[in-house]
């Protein structure tokens, strides 16, 4: 019986020797995980930037670059990823409304300046009747994309549609322009079929163009087409989603927007 007794004994005391080692040492910071999906460079990049400030307040950044602009916020919608950067937020709102989810914006961070590019054309002048312009065939990118040229004159809309804007609304188009609405991803490759082509910055750059020295117009900078942190009304207050809010505004990513990407993305913060 003694014998049983001194077993059970020491196999508490070495239990409990295992369950200290397992606990975080006095003073020392419990890590939080913090997924986030994302596209391509400048994000990628400016992700980069923050990991490390983002250990500092004991905050592991789990930075998942995915295919297409669908994942992201499937992944997010469906809890795979804690947040997402890669988007803005009326795109964000056209997938809350097909999907009945309910993203929800964290934090503005990035203007991508929109602009439209030829291979063949010096001049908006110089485009010939008939011309093709491959645009984006997202429904907000594809009103998008029309909205530029109205705000430009090159075609009108009906008044009042805004970001509800598709190729029916065209009310006006006196060169008789045929827009050609193709996935986002792919428009870049467009640029030797059509004859003018949309793009964000982001796909623009790998071609070597720059929408202040190649793009034949560009639309405006407007804030509700700003680059956003985006995440789920269930987790957009916590912790490790507003730090991470703060650091993509701070000084650091402030800095390399102004000398990596002056030309092609203006920061949405002060």
């Amino acid at each position: 019986m003694k014998k049983i007794i001194t077993l059970l004994v020491l196999t508490m005391f070495v239990l409990a020797g295992c369950s200290d080692k397992a606990k975080p040492a006095p003073g020392e910071k419990k890590v939080v995980n913090l997924k986030v999906a994302t596209l391509i460079p400048p994000m990628t990049d400016m992700l980069e930037i923050v990991k490390p400030l983002m250990k500092e307040e004991g905050i592991n950044l789990d930075i998942v670059v995915l295919g297409d602009n669908v994942q992201p916020n499937n992944a997010l919608a469906n809890k795979e990823v804690d947040v997402n950067f890669f988007q803005h937020v009326p795109f964000m709102e056209q997938y809350n409304e097909s999907n009945g989810t309910d993203l929800v914006l964290v934090k503005p961070i990035y203007h991508a300046i929109f602009g439209a590019y030829s291979k063949r054309y010096k001049s908006m002048e110089e485009l010939p009747e008939g011309a093709t312009i491959a645009i984006p065939n997202d429904s907000v990118n594809t009103a998008r994309s029309l909205i530029m040229f109205a705000d430009q004159g090159i075609i009108k809309l009906k008044e009042g549609v805004g970001l509800k804007a598709t190729q029916a609304d065209i009310v006006e188009n006196k060169k008789n322009y045929k827009f050609e609405e193709v996935d986002l991803l792919m428009l870049a490759r467009m640029m030797d079929d059509a004859d003018l082509v949309t793009l964000y910055p982001s796909y623009a750059a790998p071609l070597g163009l720059t929408p202040s020295k190649d793009a034949l117009l560009t639309e405006t900078v407007d804030s509700e087409f700003a680059i956003s942190l985006i995440a789920r009304s269930d987790n957009a207050e916590s912790k490790a989603i507003q730090t991470l809010a703060e650091k993509l505004t701070g000084p650091e990513v402030k800095k390399f927007l102004e000398e990596d990407y002056a030309e092609t993305a203006l920061p949405a913060f002060e």
